[in-house]
């Protein structure tokens, strides 16, 4: 089951069965099911409450996924900034709502094992998420 929910801020305009198939087509790819997978859209000060009290960390950031796995079937929280997302979105140039599809996956993605923090890891999960994109349409 994956539920979607906000805190302090509007819940962003997501078609949340569509979206929720697309999360499972995607992890099914990764030959993983979904088991119980949260959402939380916040903003930039929760999140960075969040990360200071959960991670360690004093710095904003767009998501943070708590990995719950057992086996093949992914599980986990998924704390998302919407406000970080949105600025993202600017900076970058593109369409709030892809950025928006594209952090979502971004957290499937790290329940079904790929990181982005290693040497070439990055680029990995870049390739990665446009492929999940691709699944979206």
């Amino acid at each position: 089951m994956i539920t979607y929910n906000s805190e302090g801020v509007r819940m962003p305009k997501i078609r949340k069965r569509a979206t929720t198939a697309w999360i499972k087509k995607v992890a099914a790819s990764y030959g993983r099911k979904v088991g119980e997978i949260g959402y939380m859209f916040v903003n930039d000060e929760k999140i960075l409450g969040v990360n200071r009290d959960f991670l360690g960390h004093d710095y904003y950031t767009d998501i943070i996924t708590f990995d719950y796995d057992a086996g093949d079937i992914i599980n986990g929280d998924i704390v998302i900034s919407v406000d970080t997302v949105r600025s993202n979105a600017e900076m970058f140039g593109k369409d709030y709502d892809e950025e928006l599809h594209r952090v979502i996956i971004h957290g499937i993605l790290h329940l079904c094992g790929i990181n982005d923090k290693g040497p070439g890891e990055r680029q990995v999960m870049e390739n990665a998420e446009n492929n999940a994109l691709a699944l979206c349409k």
